[in-house]
């Protein structure tokens, strides 16, 4: 049988047509099984980008959004490093769990969302691709991106909620993606967030890199928080543990580092102090889309779930000030083009905005961090 992937038979279909949507994983199990991603041919990013519009032509088009210069005079003479961050919304969650209670169960089916969701990565075309709430990952984002060039990491979540919902794809967790032909892996861990000495169900994965055109280590990590009110000393203990982490593998903060995630944790919140206040000495990259560059952005997620109307802040990418320069930050979606029924919609595939930055190394190496 084959999974439909739309109508089209473009040269893609077939690698299109093995991401599978969570209702037709038993119909469908011989698309489960992947060929060796590595032995398939490379695809063209825009082959994959007409493919996901064929299926997406009956939506409305893509929200724009434009790219704020925080360039402070400064030259770098390499190209600056781009890096995404994005909690793109676990299928099951979605359809299952989040009550999203203004967006049409249609605007969330799988064959189309992931495109959108494809569409967006493929529009700002990361070095670095930072996600939460993966539960796709085997797949679709695994097969596809490591297609496009990107090494792939997953660490799931221990006791991940999507193994509630009935026809679940697996466990959600964070993924990390790099270019493998802009950088070197030369460490991996995979961290398992503990609070109060005990091991929870949060997860942390910190890669440390090498920037082949400068010869530059840097680490990026990409993390997602455990949610809801009342969790804030639980969030704290985890950030805290996390920073501990990174310090060890920073070697006190001698290496670069980018954090990406899903704080689940307003800049009110204790965790963010910590992250703000660490001797690793970083800060919120998009503070600087802020008239006095010491402000959140208003939010990164807004929703309507029963209990109301939720807008927070909540993604942050935190970086060592000192050794890294932000070149340029992504501009978030104006109310106007969010809408009155908020995320997720027809045009948006998640309830959390995608965050994007160019980064680029000091020019003094030895300048201390």
């Amino acid at each position: 049988p084959v999974c439909s992937m739309g109508n089209s038979s473009s040269r893609l279909y077939s690698a299109l047509a093995k991401t599978l949507s969570s209702s037709a994983v038993s119909q469908h199990q011989d698309c489960l099984e992947q060929p060796d991603s590595a032995r398939l041919d490379p695809i063209d990013p825009k082959d994959l980008l007409e493919e996901c519009q064929i299926v997406l032509q009956k939506r409305p088009p893509r929200f724009q959004r434009s790219f704020v210069d925080l360039k402070k005079n400064a030259a770098s003479n390499h190209r600056p490093i781009r890096v995404m961050q994005w909690n793109i919304l676990a299928q099951a969650l979605g359809e299952g769990k989040d009550n999203f209670v203004q967006c049409p169960m249609e605007a969330l089916k799988w064959e189309e969302r992931k495109c959108l969701i494809l569409e967006e990565i493929l529009a700002y075309k990361p070095d670095i691709l930072c996600l939460q709430e993966v539960d796709h990952y085997f797949d679709t984002f695994e097969p596809l991106l490591s297609r496009l060039g990107y090494q792939c990491t997953f660490f799931p979540k221990p006791w991940s909620p999507c193994l509630d919902v009935e026809q679940n794809n697996g466990p959600d967790g964070c993924a990390l993606f790099f270019l493998k032909d802009r950088f070197e892996l030369i460490n991996s861990a995979n961290i398992r967030l503990t609070a109060m000495k005990l091991k929870t169900n949060q997860v942390a994965i910190a890669q440390t890199l090498k920037c082949n055109e400068t010869g530059r280590l840097f680490c990026i990590a990409v993390t997602h928080l455990k949610a809801r009110t009342g969790w804030e000393r639980f969030r704290s203990a985890q950030g805290c543990d996390l920073l501990q982490n990174l310090k060890s593998i920073t070697q006190g903060a001698k290496i670069p580092l980018i954090v990406c995630g899903d704080f689940n944790a307003e800049p009110t919140e204790e965790v963010y102090r910590e992250f703000a206040n660490s001797s690793l000495n970083l800060n919120s990259a998009y503070k600087l889309l802020s008239p006095d560059g010491q402000s959140e952005p208003p939010y990164t997620t807004w929703k309507i779930r029963p209990s109301g109307e939720c807008r927070h802040t909540l993604d942050y990418i935190w970086y060592s000030q000192h050794a890294l320069n932000v070149n340029s930050a992504l501009g978030l979606l104006t109310e106007e083009q969010i809408g009155p029924n908020r995320l997720p919609s027809f045009n948006y595939p998640s309830d959390h905005l995608s965050l994007v930055c160019d980064f680029s190394f000091n020019q003094d190496p030895d300048r201390l961090l």
